[in-house]
């Protein structure tokens, strides 16, 4: 964690610019699997791998759940804004934070993969790599732009020595 945030650089912007939370790209990639899935349904996982798909599965939403109320925590004791459409007053770098920069992203990640191998239903898995995508550019990228600009050096430190993802 570091000291709260330095005067804002000129023409740094109050927010991000993220018009919606991120868990609505992951949710929207859900639900079109599942629909895809209603109207074209597949042969699921072979009998043999559909109970181990489903114990990863699982195991996949409690690292969810754990990953993402670990990160939460992290973020509410640094006393910043954990939805990305606020305005960040410090860089976290404790926590998850100290071996990704996107743990929520991940956290997600794990459960959107997770409720596809627990339900059984494959077809989302088709939309997860545009649901990364839309998040690196409609997210991500407008993160670290507005954090560069609002944390300048501090931030590039950050970004330097803590991976993206894992």
């Amino acid at each position: 964690m570091s000291a709260p945030a330095p005067a804002r650089a000129p023409g740094a912007a109050d927010g991000t610019g993220i018009r919606f939370p991120p868990p609505f790209l992951f949710f929207a990639g859900l639900i079109a699997g599942y629909l895809l899935h209603r109207a074209w349904p597949v042969d699921r996982l072979p009998p043999g791998m559909a109970p181990a798909a489903r114990v990863i599965g699982w195991i996949l939403i409690a690292a969810w759940v754990l990953l993402a109320a670990w990160a939460i925590t992290t973020f509410r004791r640094a006393g910043t804004a954990v939805n990305p459409t606020r305005p960040a007053t410090t860089i976290v770098s404790t926590g998850p934070f100290a071996m990704s920069r996107n743990p929520m992203y991940l956290s997600l990640t794990c459960g959107y993969v997770g409720a596809t191998l627990a339900a059984d239903v494959l077809w989302p898995l088709l939309f997860l790599p545009l649901v990364l995508v839309a998040l690196r550019r409609l997210v991500i990228a407008r993160e670290e732009r507005y954090l560069d600009a609002r944390f300048g050096d501090e931030y590039r430190r950050y970004r330097a020595r803590v991976r993206r993802w894992l």
